[in-house]
């Protein structure tokens, strides 16, 4: 069974920086565009950043400059680093993968847990 777990999350005074991560494990063939969400309070969840296969990636705007996503597919893993974070950064932070497990080659969408970052004014 595929699944990813997140790490990384936390507290932090506004400016400063996190690194999240997701890994996926299971039975993995491959693993295509991986992603980051996030949903703060009373709000519907976002796309942050995306990387595909190939590395190319996008962003939400108003992290650009400031998130950066990268991949190590030899770790089969994602990553978010965080900078000049502030306080509207908060919220729940969700990895998103389309992985195609070896039992029936077929792409399906898989979720992290969740992980909290807090940015303190």
């Amino acid at each position: 069974q595929v699944q990813l777990t997140e790490a990384g999350g936390g507290s932090v005074q506004a400016g400063g920086s996190l690194r999240l991560s997701c890994a996926a494990s299971g039975m993995i063939f491959g693993i295509h565009v991986m992603s980051w969400y996030r949903q703060a309070p009373g709000k519907q969840r976002e796309l942050v950043a995306t990387i595909d296969s190939d590395g190319g990636r996008d962003y939400l705007d108003s992290v650009k400059g400031r998130f950066t996503i990268s991949r190590d597919n030899a770790k089969n893993t994602v990553y978010l680093q965080m900078n000049s974070l502030k306080p509207d950064d908060t919220a729940v932070y969700y990895c998103w993968a389309e992985i195609e497990p070896y039992t029936d080659h077929r792409r399906y969408d898989y979720w992290g847990q969740g992980t909290l970052v807090t940015v303190i004014s």
